[in-house]
């Protein structure tokens, strides 16, 4: 006799799910459009910003070899897997600045992102991807073994004092390392931003 109302209480539960959701939007979409935008530039600008915060992070169970997650390259796939070329290029580009500032303008990291911006938004037009966790963490990790030749490439051409083998060899490690960690933690960020963009361009419409 319990087995129906036991089956019946999950079946349920994905439609409290929908409905808190719908009641959130609802809720959002009596704000004024003007703020609603402005709230949501602010999610965006905090999000960039606690990205920023977290590379010269290390925590616990936040690194290999010493290298640590590439929290912008993953927000940079996040931002352009459904928007247009020019919008991944442009977020890629600001975010490399961003971390150029940080670290050093020469070479910069802005080349690498804007491609990889540039790159995830062609995948998603051309439909060679879907949009699940699985493919998100298979793009960050290509994406960060190519961002990470880039900036190789970069300190071979400069002619850096540093020998071109010692460059590769350091090369391989980082590019490994980063391209693991970025893929295993993809999800906690592409999750919650492209939940929070799904509901605003929801209210858009």
């Amino acid at each position: 006799m319990k087995i129906p109302a036991f089956g019946g209480s999950r079946q349920n539960s994905p439609k409290s799910s929908e409905r808190k959701s719908k009641f959130r939007i609802q809720s959002l979409s009596r704000w004024h459009p003007g703020v609603r935008q402005l709230l949501g530039w602010m999610v965006t600008a905090s999000s960039v910003l606690l990205c920023l915060l977290l590379l010269p992070t290390r925590l616990p169970g936040m690194e290999l070899l010493g290298i640590a997650p590439n929290w912008l390259l993953i927000w940079v796939v996040a931002w352009s897997v459904k928007r247009t070329v020019f919008a991944g290029a442009l977020a890629g580009i600001i975010l490399g600045l961003l971390q150029d500032s940080m670290t050093s303008p020469n070479p910069t990291h802005a080349l690498s992102l804007g491609v990889v911006g540039i790159l995830t938004a062609l995948l998603q037009k051309q439909r060679f991807i879907e949009e699940d966790f699985i493919s998100i963490a298979v793009i960050v990790f290509v994406m960060a073994v190519l961002a990470e030749t880039i900036f190789g490439l970069q300190l071979t051409l400069m002619g850096n004092e540093r020998k071109v083998t010692d460059i590769w060899t350091y090369y391989r490690r980082v590019a490994l390392a980063s391209a693991i960690l970025s893929s295993l933690w993809a999800p906690v960020v592409y999750y919650p931003l492209n939940l929070w963009w799904q509901r605003m361009k929801l209210l858009e419409q």
